[in-house]
């Protein structure tokens, strides 16, 4: 379901990172048409995509390549690139829906430590990675890119290991697509989606896990092992 837009413009004028959170916490979120389009609009869908913690799945090559450790893993050092990145034109897209005002709704967010990206690097080139927004043990995944083999998908596998370390409880992905499939992603009616959506704003993640370097093999266990909520 999709709700009216906020205006020709974009946003309302008021509508900023606090709105924004709110928007997330009762399921909903932002897109736009296109990158050159500066209208907003939020959409509820009427089946959500999500990645249960507890039953990651990781493909035997993929578990390799995360062990060999191909990139550098890092968490927030490059948040307006990945954004820029993931708004881009790729291969595999023509056109993105992140424009100028959902931009800079999430830079907001990013400033005020509930957006975050998790980039792969080789040789100091940014060559992958996802940014997403965390509230209470929830993380909604919002976008990823790739430049390089299998770099958003080491991106994935780091996020869901410091997710479980972490305490979160729920990886939202928006939609199911076959892409995210292939990790056990699963789709739920969005009023399914909602009851677990309200426990876990509720839960107090351990936020500093996220940024704690691990090694592949470590990523490849702790994406595996079974979720613990953080008290």
């Amino acid at each position: 379901m999709t709700q009216p837009d906020f205006s020709a413009g974009g946003p309302p004028e008021g509508f900023g990172p606090d709105e924004l959170l709110r928007c997330y916490a009762r399921g909903v979120f932002p897109m736009a048409e296109a990158r050159d389009d500066d209208r907003v609009f939020l959409v509820e869908p009427d089946q959500r995509g999500v990645i249960p913690l507890d039953a990651f799945h990781i493909p035997s090559r993929l578990r390799r390549t995360v062990r060999a450790e191909p990139f550098n893993v890092r968490l927030n050092t490059a948040f307006d690139a990945v954004l820029d990145a993931c708004a881009a034109p790729g291969k595999d897209r023509e056109d993105t829906w992140i424009n100028g005002p959902i931009r800079g709704l999430y830079l907001q967010l990013h400033a005020r430590g509930h957006a975050h990206s998790l980039e792969c690097w080789r040789d100091e080139t940014l060559v992958g990675g996802l940014y997403g927004v965390t509230l209470g043990g929830a993380f909604f995944g919002e976008s990823m890119f790739s430049r390089a083999r299998d770099a958003s998908k080491v991106a994935l596998v780091h996020l869901v290991a410091r997710l479980r370390r972490g305490g979160f409880v729920l990886l939202d992905a928006q939609f199911l697509t076959e892409h995210l499939s292939q990790f056990g992603a699963i789709e739920t009616p969005q009023a399914a989606y909602l009851r677990r959506l309200k426990p876990s704003l509720a839960v107090k993640p351990d936020i500093a896990v996220l940024s704690a370097p691990i090694t592949g093999a470590q990523a490849v266990a702790y994406a595996l092992q079974p979720t613990t909520q953080a008290s």
